[in-house]
């Protein structure tokens, strides 16, 4: 890719900040080569006391998209440059997927805000996981390009989303009301690596009481309990409160080593999804030439 549409998106261009995504999401533009371009080099913002990428995620339904509208909104007003990168799933039948997060999202269409706010849809494509890897790539040149956070809205919650750990350096799970006691949440498998929980539609009978049953399953476990925090994203209750507590959120550092772990698997993941043999060996899978193990050598050589 030209350096001067690198460049030029760095100075403001939106679309040239669309093609340079564009490219890294479609293996055309490396990230090491982008952030030369831009004079930067590959670090790691988990190493930061203060957080450069959020991962919000939750089951569908909580109201998240709602939610993090009113984050941003809040963020933006105060003169952050808010990128939301939005990840919807593919289908596993056509490939395609409905990219409809922004629909939700009012403050795209906010005469003073929209300038402070870039959102871009991301399909999941081929990744195993409901967070691709390429979504690391975006959030790092996204940040190089002068955008003091990124937040990361993922698709839904569940074994799989622990994956976003791989990318972002705090993690907020969005809980709704009737969702089952705090142990059934504890076992979706992210909450323990959350720094932050919000329990969204506090309007509904049984929020609060969800909200104490998740305290107090972390206050059973080790480690520093993150914040339980209460909103409502309909009527705006407690939103102020839940995006100021989130913008100066620390790290609970419950789950380091997980964290990493999953930033391992989904470098690997990373490598096997561009390695130019991954359709002639999937085939080779399904005709039954080959075996998975001689799979998994044909993919690492």
């Amino acid at each position: 890719m030209n350096s001067d549409i690198v460049l030029a998106a760095k100075d403001g261009c939106r679309r040239s900040l669309a093609r340079t995504l564009s490219a890294l999401e479609n293996n055309t533009l490396d990230i090491a080569d982008a952030l030369s371009m831009l004079g930067e080099t590959n670090n790691d913002a988990s190493q930061q006391s203060d957080w450069s990428i959020m991962a919000i995620t939750g089951a569908p339904g909580v109201g998240k998209s709602c939610l993090v509208d009113k984050i941003i909104s809040q963020w933006a007003s105060q003169g952050k440059k808010i990128a939301l990168l939005a990840v919807d799933p593919s289908s596993s039948r056509t490939g395609g997927a409905l990219l409809g997060d922004r629909v939700r999202l009012s403050v795209v269409d906010d005469i003073m805000l929209k300038d402070m706010v870039y959102v871009r849809s991301v399909a999941t494509r081929k990744s195993s996981s409901s967070v691709p890897a390429v979504v690391s790539d975006m959030a790092k040149l996204l940040l190089a390009l002068g955008w003091n956070k990124v937040v990361i809205e993922t698709v839904g919650a569940g074994q799989s989303e622990v994956r976003c750990a791989a990318i972002a350096d705090r993690i907020v799970v969005v809980e709704g009301p009737a969702r089952g006691d705090g142990i059934q949440a504890e076992k979706a498998g992210l909450l323990e690596l959350a720094d932050a929980v919000i329990v969204n539609k506090s309007d509904i009978v049984g929020a609060r009481k969800h909200a104490d049953e998740i305290k107090e399953s972390f206050e059973l476990g080790d480690g520093q309990s993150p914040p339980v925090l209460l909103t409502c994203a309909l009527n705006g209750d407690g939103c102020q409160f839940a995006s100021d507590v989130l913008l100066n959120l620390q790290s609970t550092g419950r789950s380091s080593k997980a964290r990493w772990r999953e930033r391992l698997l989904s470098g690997l993941e990373q490598k096997i999804l561009q390695n130019p043999h991954l359709e002639e060996t999937l085939l080779s899978l399904a005709s039954g030439s080959i075996d998975l193990d001689e799979a998994i050598k044909n993919l690492n050589n």
